[in-house]
């Protein structure tokens, strides 16, 4: 029962103070959350679109929101933390400097397993510093290709084609091929039996190629052109074509030109090897 009775009086003697500092804690996470909601509510206001802005321009605007976002939470989360600290140490009656020693030393403790930490988040300043992609952007980097949907200090979003989401940390990345910077090349290589007529062939290809580049001028920088044959074996001739397009449409114009000259070739009785 002395145990039981000294229990309930440390309790009740220390109530007030874990009341204040619970308190305290509970009402600077709640303005924490509440902070990073205004945040975010006010930086989508700051960088929203206004009018009709170039490609490059609207994809550094999206990129830019991101990073801020990401820059507002990790500092509300150092101020939340030093806060805790403070009142930890307070509850304790216990200098705060002996609170920030002991992080100190489990931060040395912890420092070579945080090493990967700091390599993502060094890649990610440099990453943005030199502009080498935005959100909006088409990439590949390692194994990975996607449209980018978030870029932050420690890590990269892209989701790819069959809407799979990777979460890449930026110590990863190591090279990075950009589709939506520049002029892209659309390349179509069509193989035909060896004994068709290839200047035949090549008049049809080339009325084609007239065609697409008519009904999709809008989005084709240069060409299309019927290069003409690049490759021939017992088996098949091959013809390559080539057209210059804005970014991410070289897809689109590759696929027009099969489907167009495989119609053609069935009009004019050529056969695809």
């Amino acid at each position: 029962m002395a145990f039981w009775s000294l229990l309930i009086q440390n309790i009740l003697h220390y109530k007030n103070h874990l009341l204040k500092t619970g308190g305290t804690i509970l009402g600077t996470l709640i303005l924490a959350y509440v902070g990073i909601k205004i945040g975010d509510a006010v930086i989508n206001r700051i960088f929203k679109p206004r009018g009709q802005k170039p490609y490059f321009d609207e994809r550094r605007v999206l990129t830019l929101k991101t990073l801020t976002k990401s820059v507002l939470r990790y500092a509300t989360y150092f101020v939340v933390g030093f806060t805790i600290i403070g009142q930890l140490a307070q509850l304790t009656n216990t200098d705060p400097k002996g609170f920030l020693a002991g992080a100190g030393i489990l931060g040395v403790a912890l420092g070579f397993g945080a090493q990967s930490l700091v390599k993502d988040v060094i890649t990610g300043f440099f990453i943005l510093l030199e502009n080498q992609y935005g959100v909006g952007e088409y990439i590949t980097t390692g194994s990975f290709s996607g449209f980018v949907e978030e870029l932050g200090l420690r890590v990269t979003k892209i989701r790819d084609w069959g809407g799979e989401y990777h979460i890449i940390p930026n110590g990863q990345i190591t090279a990075v091929t950009n589709f939506s910077r520049g002029s892209m090349r659309a390349v179509v290589e069509v193989g035909i039996a060896p004994e068709e007529d290839i200047d035949k062939t090549l008049r049809v290809m080339n009325r084609v190629v007239e065609t697409v580049g008519r009904e999709l001028a809008e989005v084709i920088v240069e060409g299309p052109e019927v290069l003409g044959v690049t490759a021939f074996g017992s088996g098949e001739v091959v013809i390559r074509t080539i057209a210059k397009t804005k970014p991410m449409e070289q897809w689109r114009i590759e696929r027009e030109l099969r489907k167009q000259f495989k119609e053609a070739f069935n009009r004019e009785g050529i056969r695809i090897a």
